[in-house]
């Protein structure tokens, strides 16, 4: 039996079934985590896997049936594992021990899960291609000369390489979506507030959001029924009751909007071949197809660069070297402990964005940016909401072409910044969308189709999902 290709709902049943226990499976990822290292994608392999192993074994013989019990996962850097490091890939909280358990991760614990260790990322998840991590490029699982995406390119290339079933990454712009496409397997960006973002390192608050990758539309599905629901600890939580994601709808054979807008932008892109593919075959499969319009969608990329960088220069204030990060050993005066500490401390995208945000916040500038920018973000999610009103789902490229190799981007970061061109929308508008897999490039890695939904409304797309891909297979 090969382990490493079982999903993360056979693991289970395996493991309830005593065809498998907890100990044997955790071992055979953990082989495979370290015979992946060239990689790059996992930081850590927690030292306490075996014995939670072997606790969760004892647990499963008296009878414990959780929803993830047995099944090995890894998460991103950014989220907190009570006693375990979490540096957001920076060298500024390298040391950082987590104090406490993130919501998500107090929910896949009580479920049964094991979380095998914590995956790279680009720094405070700024970034689209996990170059801009402190330690070290990932690389893509299918081309070891490209990239696999960011900001969650660890986790994304952690499920590809078959390190774990199932891995949890954050998402502000299309950190989870775009390297599920480079890496060809499904990213879900949830509904904002669907997932509770307690314990996450906050970027950007009013966008950042918990998504899932996985290689089977029922294993997100499983993962999202998990960690979806309301939250004490925060205030932007919603109270929306948890739907049963993974109880697929039979009858899906929904309207989908073609955006006309989009079938523009992505004339003469790498992607346009691709997503004119996909087109024709929802239409195969009997598919509703109707364009739409969204004539505010482009502007979302400068709408996104303006909200984000601002709420980010806001939010790592408080990495100042004096509370959680390391502080210059040279400082001796206040001033010098954050202008050194801050300096030293930081990469040059983190510090990119901290400066283009104050730009935005900065007196006699607020309104000519960051209020305009908010002002455009409402009418584009009254955009998204008449759209829905004519349509079920909405398809769109996930990305701008296949992966690009390591360090061919030119210093320009606009250049990077671009490769968000079709995910920011989502996050915007605050709706869901997952990445599946879907058709090649021309040097043969996998393109993404993303669907997007009205909020709330997730279960519809994984139905679509797996209605769509078994009609594929």
């Amino acid at each position: 039996m090969e382990i490493l290709s079982l999903s993360a709902l056979e693991i289970r049943e395996k493991i309830l079934t005593k065809k498998l226990s907890c100990q044997e499976v955790v071992k055979a990822f953990v082989e495979q985590i370290k015979k992946c290292q060239k990689y790059n994608a996992v930081l850590e392999i927690f030292d306490d896997v075996e014995e939670k192993a072997k606790e969760m074994d004892e647990k499963i013989g008296q009878g414990f049936k959780g929803k993830l019990a047995g099944v090995p996962i890894i998460i991103k850097d950014n989220i907190l594992y009570e006693g375990k490091i979490c540096s957001c890939s920076s060298k500024f909280l390298k040391d950082f021990v987590a104090p406490y358990n993130a919501t998500v991760i107090e929910k896949v614990l009580a479920e049964g899960a094991i979380i095998l260790g914590r995956a790279n990322m680009d720094e405070f998840a700024m970034g689209s291609s996990t170059e801009n991590s402190a330690f070290g490029v990932t690389h893509n699982p299918l081309d070891f000369d490209r990239v696999p995406g960011g900001s969650s390119g660890g986790s994304a290339c952690a499920v590809a390489l078959n390190m774990c079933p199932i891995a949890l990454g954050t998402e502000t712009g299309g950190s989870v979506r775009q390297p599920a496409s480079y890496c060809g397997i499904y990213g879900l960006k949830p509904t904002y507030g669907r997932i509770s973002r307690y314990g996450i390192v906050a970027f950007a608050s009013s966008l950042d959001q918990v998504g899932i990758f996985s290689k089977t539309v029922e294993d997100n599905a499983l993962m999202l029924e998990v960690i979806a629901g309301g939250d004490e600890h925060d205030s932007t939580s919603s109270q929306t009751a948890v739907d049963n994601y993974s109880c697929f709808e039979n009858d899906c054979k929904y309207t989908i909007g073609i955006p006309k807008e989009i079938v523009q932008i992505s004339q003469g892109m790498a992607c346009q071949k691709n997503y004119q593919n996909f087109i024709d075959s929802l239409k195969k499969k009997g598919f509703a197809v109707k364009e739409i319009s969204l004539d505010g969608i482009s502007l979302c990329l400068p709408t996104y660069y303006i909200l984000a960088p601002a709420e980010a220069a806001s939010n790592l204030a408080r990495f100042d070297g004096v509370k959680y990060t390391s502080r210059n050993k040279e400082a001796k005066t206040l001033q010098e402990i954050y202008k050194k500490s801050r300096s030293e401390g930081f990469g040059k995208e983190v510090k990119r964005r901290i400066m283009l945000g104050n730009y935005v916040l900065s007196a006699g500038l607020y309104d000519a940016y960051y209020k305009k920018a908010k002002a455009v973000q409402g009418k584009i999610i009254s955009q998204f909401d008449k759209a829905f009103e004519q349509c079920d789902l909405i398809a769109m490229p996930t990305t701008i072409g296949e992966a690009f190799k390591i360090g061919s981007k030119p210093s320009n970061p606009i250049d990077t910044y671009k490769e968000d061109v079709f995910t920011v929308s989502a996050n915007i508008a605050g709706v869901p969308s997952l990445s599946i897999p879907f058709g090649q490039g021309e040097n043969g890695l996998p393109l993404g189709i993303q669907i997007l939904a009205k909020k709330f409304d997730e279960k519809k797309i994984y139905s679509f999902a797996n209605s769509f891909t078994k009609g594929e297979e």
